[in-house]
């Protein structure tokens, strides 16, 4: 197993706790020198906050831990592409790393429908690791999904 696989296991975990209170089942971690720094889960639902997603609320654990808003030298290893919205605040954190787990063909903004993690256009660029465990990702999302739907 890999080192970028072992680190996707801790995220898949954050995603099993979304999906344990009935949230998208999406988990992210943020890695510093070998260490956890930051870690989250989805709480949009029980936040009733648009911008509560794993991402934001690791990046935001993680400049806490740091007392920085600059977390370079960071990897986020996330269970589903990131969104626009977080792609956008992977750039602003100055992350090193994007690894990501499934690819998102309805709101994937690292590679599948924008790639703006890689944009050149803009100040940062951030390197990108997709499909690390994708099949974990996909079936906790896919059984989340079909438990939603025999409600």
């Amino acid at each position: 197993m890999t080192q970028n696989e072992n680190w996707m296991k801790l995220a898949l975990r954050e995603a099993d706790q979304a999906f344990k209170v009935n949230e998208v089942p999406v988990g992210a971690i943020i890695v510093r020198e070998g260490k956890i720094i930051g870690k989250g889960f989805n709480q949009v639902e029980h936040l009733q906050d648009p911008t509560a997603h794993a991402e934001m609320i690791a990046l935001t654990a993680a400049a806490n831990h740091l007392e920085s808003k600059r977390l370079d030298k960071c990897i986020m290893y996330v269970t589903l592409e990131p969104c626009p919205m977080c792609a956008g605040a992977i750039i602003l954190s100055r992350i090193s790393t994007l690894v990501f787990g499934a690819y998102d063909s309805k709101a994937g903004a690292c590679g599948t429908l924008y790639n703006i993690p890689e944009d050149k256009r803009l100040n940062h660029s951030v390197h990108v690791v997709g499909g690390v465990l994708d099949r974990e990702s996909e079936v906790l999302m896919k059984e989340f999904f079909r438990k939603q739907r025999k409600k």
